[in-house]
């Protein structure tokens, strides 16, 4: 038996190594595709270069290994049914859950060492990218905004129509949307017809001086029936500068809430840590908002209330506004209106901030299961390869392919959208991290049980059972 574990190994091994150097090379060719806009004509050294793609490609491991996983196993399974092995096995008393065991337990070490990589390579990473690519944007300015594109740095969204010059400093055609500190959206726009960028090595100030433009800026009534009307102020300028703070974009503190995609830079210890901050946080601002609003309104506290309740009080009249002038009805009415204006305001604004705080909480959910979500991924795609290749008894680069890939896509397309509803509290982050394992893992224990009991991968004597019930029940047998 030690002989056929070794068999079975250096197929799968020898397939898989293939299979994943293949795929790694064509997911690294769309990284290239991604981001040819920022390396090419910057006059951007070869080794620069070499260190961008570098610390890129971590990122494609968990796409890369899983896929590599599913169609190596049915390659492997599918080339040894396909050449009466698996037969040969079987007669000899070896069951495929037997003949699956060394790649079990290979699968199992892969999947640790997947949890490690996707734990610690792929923060480290992540933050080597974007601190790379900020620095590059310092040395080269013209990185920092890609042509044709709304670019984000720092609190301004940018893009601009064309790109010119020795290093891309000068741009034509220039959009600037200035993003609210509040989390409210951008109410203020900046357009104008040319610029320039200008940058230090030894600072990290971005320049963006603008010429011969345009500024509008939204404006907020205090009488909130006034905001309906949208009023805005608009002004132009000759020229206009920009300074833009690229430390904000290169933070070296990888916990710093501002920055949007800190939870791909953070391990399991390190985002349990941010979660409980970010929950605490959040839990504060919640009872705050409602003390706040309480004491807006005029609501008393709980241990005044127990005191009124004990007092003896005369009844109110059904019309308390009867006990009032026509002037003193007049100004509570007014106060009432002022308040409910102000806190109808305060609860939108609250709303707002509340939600993008979830949202971000969300964020650093996803990517804690994600960590955990890689590992059950490889079981899952090997129990289903191993047991397809075998049903279909097809091996080499055909059929294989046509199915690896439309099951890859379907566990993709629905990790993607699950992720996706769960950022916007359509479900919690564990249902959108672990729909694709759900949905798909009875499809790996409904292979395997057919596999196993050789049934085959469509029973067509129970699709035309019913069918040929019907044409008996019409043309019945005549003796």
């Amino acid at each position: 038996m030690k002989i056929l574990d070794k068999y079975l190994l250096k197929t799968f091994l020898t397939t898989f190594t293939t299979v994943f150097v293949i795929l790694f090379f064509i997911f690294i060719l769309q990284t290239v595709w991604l981001f040819i806009s920022e390396l090419a004509g910057k006059d951007l050294d070869l080794l620069m270069i070499i260190k961008f793609l570098a610390f890129s490609m971590p990122r494609i491991v968990p796409l890369v290994l899983p896929l590599s996983i599913l169609l190596s196993s049915i390659m492997t399974f599918g080339n040894l049914a396909e050449n009466y092995e698996f037969a040969a096995m079987k007669s000899s008393g070896i069951s495929l859950q037997r003949a699956m065991r060394s790649l079990t337990v290979f699968i199992i070490l892969l999947s640790i060492v997947a949890f490690f990589f996707s734990n610690n390579v792929i923060p480290y990473a992540e933050y080597k990218f974007i601190n790379f690519r900020k620095n590059i944007a310092q040395v080269k300015p013209a990185l920092a905004i890609a042509e044709g594109q709304f670019n984000d740095v720092g609190f301004y969204n940018i893009k601009v129509n064309k790109k010119s010059g020795a290093e891309g400093n000068t741009l034509t055609g220039i959009t600037i949307h200035k993003k609210s500190k509040i989390g409210d959206g951008s109410k203020t726009v900046i357009k104008a017809k040319d610029g320039e960028l200008i940058s230090s090595e030894e600072s990290s100030i971005l320049q963006l001086v603008l010429n011969n433009g345009y500024y509008y800026e939204d404006i907020v009534p205090k009488k909130y029936e006034d905001r309906s009307k949208m009023p805005f102020a608009k002004s132009s300028f000759k020229k206009q500068i920009i300074n833009i703070d690229l430390s904000e974009l290169n933070k070296v503190d990888v916990n710093d809430e501002s920055v949007a995609n800190t939870n791909t830079m953070l391990t399991v210890n390190e985002l349990n840590y941010t979660l409980d901050s970010l929950k605490k946080n959040m839990k504060t601002d919640i009872i705050s908002f409602t003390e706040n609003s309480n004491a807006r309104i005029g609501f008393p506290a709980k241990k005044k209330m127990v005191a009124a309740k004990a007092e003896k009080r005369k009844p109110l009249p059904n019309d308390i506004l009867s006990l009032y002038t026509n002037q003193e009805k007049s100004d509570i009415l007014k106060i009432a209106s002022s308040n409910v204006t102000s806190t109808s305001y305060a609860i939108d604004t609250s709303r707002t901030e509340l939600f993008n705080k979830q949202k971000n909480i969300n964020r650093h959910l996803l990517a804690f299961y994600d960590k955990f979500v890689i590992v059950f991924a490889c079981f899952l795609m090997f129990f289903i390869g191993a047991p397809l290749g075998a049903i279909i008894r097809k091996g080499g680069l055909g059929l294989p392919i046509v199915f690896a890939v439309l099951i890859f896509i379907t566990f993709h397309f629905i990790n993607t959208f699950g992720k996706r509803i769960a950022q916007e509290n359509g479900m919690t982050p564990f249902m959108g991290a672990w729909l694709s394992s759900f949905i798909l893992t009875p499809l790996a224990v409904l292979l395997t049980y057919r596999a196993t009991n050789d049934i085959g991968l469509i029973n067509m004597d129970v699709i035309l059972a019913p069918f040929q019930k019907v044409i008996k029940k019409i043309f019945p047998t005549q003796n």
